[in-house]
């Protein structure tokens, strides 16, 4: 039985979520904020869907400060030059957004397709999100990489593997770690399904925890200088 508290917390961040990611949404296409890397105006809405209004400030701080308007109304060429810290976190961002959809598409597929393995649907959600993750991740590391450093379609793909299958990896286990505790420790007897507010809060709490054991690898990914700091 899930407490009714619980619930309400679940809507309540849920909602705010979603207006985080709307707000980011429409300063983006609505005000005309573009953002050089086209594919950043994905990534920012997509990590409000989990960090809510820190997402949103995270944007206003260090996202819509590469938009063009942005640097037209100030008379700049380029953005101002980012601290390590943010552009690690914005790197996290990146990567954690391919997850994020992959887990959003998996688990939503697996739950209304019946799909078990081994006799649950954990199984099941961890082969599909990391597939998923690791074809969004490479996708959206593409879109960012290839195009700074003017690469192929090729070398593009690699490139983009080198710079996010070990990060997605590292997110994808604190997510993993946390949606098992989720289905034997939290609710051990009837799971947590897709159709429940508290599901998808609980997994918000996990893509958090996947945003904090993916900042090691980013760090060194981005110190090594196989991923593009952004």
């Amino acid at each position: 039985m899930v407490p009714i508290w619980l619930t309400a917390l679940a809507w309540a961040c849920l909602a705010a979520a979603a207006a985080s990611a709307a707000v980011i949404l429409v300063d983006i296409y609505g005000r005309g904020h573009r953002l050089r890397m086209r594919v950043m105006e994905a990534v920012w809405p997509v990590t409000a869907l989990y960090l809510g209004p820190v997402a949103v400030w995270g944007y206003w701080r260090y996202g819509r400060t590469t938009s063009s308007r942005w640097l037209k109304d100030r008379g700049l060429d380029e953005p101002p030059e980012k601290p390590f810290w943010a552009q690690v976190a914005v790197g996290v961002s990146h990567c954690g957004a391919g997850c994020t959809l992959g887990d959003i598409i998996a688990e939503t597929g697996i739950f209304l397709l019946g799909l078990q393995i081994a006799g649950t649907a954990l199984w099941a959600e961890y082969a599909g999100d990391y597939l998923l993750a690791v074809l969004l991740g490479l996708a959206f590391q593409y879109f960012a990489i290839a195009p700074m450093r003017g690469l192929g379609f090729k070398k593009g793909i690699v490139a983009a593997a080198k710079a996010d299958v070990l990060s997605l990896t590292a997110f994808e286990v604190g997510l993993f770690g946390w949606m098992a505790l989720m289905a034997f420790a939290f609710f051990p007897g009837p799971h947590l399904h897709p159709d429940s507010p508290v599901y998808w809060f609980l997994m918000q709490v996990g893509m958090v925890i996947g945003f904090a054991t993916a900042w090691p690898a980013n760090v060194w990914l981005i110190r090594k200088g196989v991923k593009e700091a952004m």
